[in-house]
């Protein structure tokens, strides 16, 4: 037994029973939210494949997919649109959300310090 493969089984044996919990909350931030697409991210040396629901307003979610196949069915399951990241990009709604939050929370510390 390798020294990581410890690690490897027990973040495995998690990764299958938070699936069902990643697929809930992804179920109730699609409703909760209008026009929601699906993002497809690879895998990297740090992350499992992620999906990125991004709502019509730019609002924005990350979770695990279960692998490419998983980010596929998210499709049939959550009826929205999937699209691979790598091939079309992030949306501009996404990025301009980021930023009127950034500017939001720059306001509100220019608040809190002018206030004190």
């Amino acid at each position: 037994m390798g020294l990581f493969d410890k690690v490897r089984a027990r973040a495995s044996g998690r990764a299958g029973r938070d699936a069902a919990g990643d697929l809930e909350y992804l179920r109730r931030w699609v409703a909760e939210h209008v026009g929601v697409e699906a993002y497809v991210e690879p895998r990297t040396t740090v992350t499992d494949v992620t999906v990125v629901l991004v709502a019509a307003d730019g609002e924005w979610t990350r979770r695990r997919a279960g692998g490419d196949a998983g980010a596929r069915r998210l499709s049939d399951r959550l009826q929205i649109p999937v699209y691979d990241v790598q091939k079309v990009g992030y949306p501009q709604r996404m990025r301009d959300h980021d930023a009127r939050r950034r500017i939001e929370r720059q306001r509100a510390m220019r608040r809190e310090l002018d206030g004190s």
